[in-house]
């Protein structure tokens, strides 16, 4: 993924993208995605979207496209220097937009979708590092296992001499 979004958010009632930082007993410690980087408490009362969950509808009604990549499409695509923002025509906007994702559903995604989207993007951009795919995919991240096949079993211990290996398995013998 190109972008690490997983603890990138968008809170209601606060303006800006924030990165989570720490689960308080009364909410979330977040620091702002911007030149001043302060950080401050989100109310546990605030609705806390995570951008990695977010989606946009596609014309297909089974199928929609994640946030991570309408990035990666517009990354690809423009970089890190939109032809648009939020303040931009509607016109201009809607246009960006089929060209980011051609099959995005016009009846379900709003005007002010894609301005959060063209909006969300620039500060993302601006604030967070760029990995392509292949190099994201390559390099396992700090404390991640080097195998990713699943967790290998340890063997059972081996049974001390003339025990059985069931402890259970005593006991039922016992009360006969």
């Amino acid at each position: 993924m190109p972008y690490e979004l997983k603890e990138i958010a968008a809170i209601s009632g606060m303006p800006g993208l924030y990165r989570l930082l720490k689960a308080a007993h009364h909410g979330v410690l977040v620091e702002s995605l911007d030149a001043r980087a302060t950080r401050s408490m989100a109310p546990a009362r605030n609705k806390v979207s995570l951008l990695a969950e977010i989606s946009i509808y596609t014309t297909d009604y089974d199928v929609n496209v994640p946030l991570t990549d309408v990035f990666e499409q517009i990354h690809a695509r423009y970089g890190t220097d939109l032809p648009v923002n939020n303040k931009s025509s509607q016109d201009e906007l809607t246009e960006f937009m089929g060209q980011a994702v051609p099959d995005y559903d016009r009846d379900r995604v709003y005007f002010s979708d894609i301005k959060k989207l063209a909006s969300w993007y620039g500060v993302v951009s601006q604030h967070l590092p760029y990995q392509p795919a292949a190099e994201a995919a390559a390099e396992p991240a700090e404390g991640e296992p080097l195998s990713t096949g699943g967790v290998i079993d340890a063997p059972e211990p081996a049974a001390t001499a003339g025990a059985p290996a069931n402890p259970e398995a005593t006991t039922a013998d016992a009360a006969k």
